[in-house]
């Protein structure tokens, strides 16, 4: 990733916050709670005769914040019934959502998301007047639909939820965020309809090269959300590599993919090189696209030439970061075939260390770039890999792969 030679230091980039407080004629803020001028709200909504479901997402921009309230005005006739991830309320037009126990703290550059169910009229207009802890968002309103047609009379009342094929959420318990972002995901599972031991239906167990020790099962006892994950037991040594694909088809997509998914594991990334996470590379021989890690922190490789990314030299691998053990991680990804771009995000922050922009970086992807990459990537394996030493227990949950960002 290209690190620019005109970025300001910390004392500048405060300066110029200051100046540019001064001249907007606002005060700067002070509480962590306050959200910066940069904030984005993203609505986005799936609605149908009768009501609706919308995933929002909170960006506060370049200020971290520690707690956040949401507000909006309805631009139609819509009435909240439900809400997840958020403590939501409405007075009238007026909308206000605080964060839930869990998502209160978002990082500078980073986002939450929250969900809401509803009803509405004859009247579904756009909801206007974001604002993030009292400070107007550039929020991205909801493309306009036409009204929902009247049903015709009938003596029993219409169902209040949507059609099969676009099921609402269901309400999880106060605590535990539902997988987001499925309705605009080819795949988003969260293994709750996994009912043996081993993973089936979406999902099949591989074992590339050869079987040996390792073995992925369907956990009952350990889960992000909901009752149920992918567990892989991941043991040390080439043969015992294992993992699960799948079945979708995921070579549709287009040149750009995004995926999201919840990982957690149980000791930390060994010196040596482990993957966890695999896609075969059409444009590349078959070959794989690798994410796992090095060196005891996070990185990509490419198996057709075993290239790095970020390169493993002190100041390279420092770019990156460990995957945290004995809790939940969020890890997102973008890759862009078209442009030959990657970008990766932990717990909805930016890795510069996991980025490729195009233009070959020192200690990130000068190695990465040493050729053209053009992938076209096919499909999707969550497992483990040990070329020889490092074994690990992992667990795998709310996983969505989809042509645009689907967050945490």
């Amino acid at each position: 990733m290209r690190i620019s030679r005109t970025r300001l230091t910390p004392i500048a980039a405060a300066a110029a916050a200051v100046l540019a407080a001064a001249l907007a004629g606002v005060g700067l803020p002070t509480d962590p709670a306050t959200a910066a001028a940069g904030c984005r709200i993203d609505y986005v909504p799936n609605q149908w005769p009768g009501g609706f479901t919308a995933t929002v997402r909170v960006s506060p921009g370049d200020t971290a914040v520690t707690a956040w309230t949401v507000t909006w005005t309805w631009g139609g006739d819509q009435r909240i019934t439900n809400g997840w991830s958020a403590q939501v309320s409405q007075s009238g037009a007026a909308v206000t959502a605080r964060n839930a126990a869990w998502n209160g703290s978002v990082p500078a550059g980073g986002s939450t998301e929250f969900g809401i169910q509803g009803t509405v009229g004859a009247n579904p207009a756009a909801p206007t007047g974001f604002a993030l802890n009292g400070v107007p968002c550039n929020g991205a309103p909801p493309p306009t639909t036409p009204a929902p047609s009247t049903p015709p009379p009938s003596e029993t009342p219409p169902p209040s939820t949507p059609p099969p094929t676009t099921p609402p959420p269901t309400t999880p318990p106060p605590t535990t965020p539902p997988p987001a972002g499925c309705a605009t995901a080819v795949l988003c599972d969260g293994f709750e309809g996994q009912a043996g031991p081993a993973p089936s239906g979406d999902w099949t167990v591989v074992h590339p090269d050869c079987s040996g020790t390792g073995s992925a099962a369907i956990d009952t006892n350990t889960a992000h959300g909901g009752t149920r994950s992918v567990r892989i037991n991941g043991t040390a040594g080439y043969c015992n590599h294992v993992f699960v694909r799948a079945n979708r088809d995921l070579g549709a997509l287009g040149p750009v993919r995004y995926a999201r998914l919840w990982v957690r594991h149980t000791t930390a990334l060994p010196a040596s090189h482990v993957t966890f996470l695999a896609m075969a590379d059409a444009a590349d021989g078959n070959r794989d696209l690798r994410m796992g890690g090095q060196n005891g922190a996070l990185q990509w490789n490419r198996a057709s030439d075993d290239a790095t990314l970020p390169e493993q030299s002190p100041a390279g691998v420092a770019l990156s970061l460990p995957l945290a053990t004995g809790r939940w991680s969020c890890l997102e990804f973008m890759v862009d075939g078209s442009q030959g771009h990657l970008r990766t995000w932990v717990d909805g922050a930016a890795v510069t260390g996991l980025t490729v922009d195009g233009t070959p970086t020192h200690d990130v992807d000068g190695q990465w770039l040493n050729r053209t990459w053009r992938p076209k990537l096919t499909d999707l394996r969550l497992g483990w890999e040990s070329y020889g030493e490092g074994s690990d227990t992992l667990w795998f949950d709310d996983v969505a792969v989809g042509s645009s960002r689907i967050g945490c």
